[in-house]
């Protein structure tokens, strides 16, 4: 990297830290490329795919970190060891998520028993299921939907309709049981 740019990330740090928000986005600009160019050279350690995870994760801790920023040190090494820190951390997490993971061809993946297999005869259609939901009484039906197809919080829910939380569950329990035994019908 040449002495002047680093000179100039350096001057819009300076002033970033002044409360210079357009020297801040200016930084921000100027020193993608520049944290890109780093962290690809170390592309031997990370997965293809991490390369702009760890970038941006080098940014946040910019942004987390700048106000440890000594004015009377130089700017690249403060920024190269940020970078090499989320570098080593990324290559980590690969290495501890590659001991836990067995890859698969999930294709390849089938089940004895036939109700374990979704995309069999016993898979319930759409239309059915929505049939049923609009078969509930008025109390069912709006716990479902709020609950399990919006998928709302308990206490969303109760502030959105005015029943207690017991109230949404009984009911949701209810609605439940009544689908089931209507769609094993079908």
């Amino acid at each position: 990297m040449a002495e002047a740019e680093s000179g100039d990330l350096r001057s819009l740090m300076l002033a970033a830290n002044r409360g210079d928000t357009e020297s801040y986005a200016r930084l921000l600009r100027e020193l993608t490329p520049v944290v890109r160019r780093i962290v690809v050279a170390h592309r031997r350690s990370l997965a293809a795919d991490a390369v702009e995870d760890v970038v941006q994760e080098v940014l946040l801790s910019i942004h987390a970190a700048r106000a440890t920023y000594d004015s009377d040190r130089p700017f690249m090494p403060w920024l190269i060891a940020i970078a090499r820190r989320r570098i080593i951390d990324a290559v980590r997490r690969q290495i501890r998520r590659g001991a836990r993971e067995e890859p698969y061809d999930d294709r390849t993946v089938t089940f004895v028993a036939a109700q374990t297999n979704t995309l069999g005869e016993d898979a319930v259609r759409t239309d059915d299921l929505r049939g049923a939901i609009a078969q509930l009484p008025r109390g069912q039906r709006l716990a479902i939907e709020l609950l399990k197809l919006r998928e709302m919080s308990l206490e969303e829910a109760s502030a959105a309709t005015g029943s207690t939380v017991g109230a949404l569950k009984v009911a949701t329990h209810r609605a439940m049981t009544t689908l089931r035994a209507r769609l094993k019908k079908t």
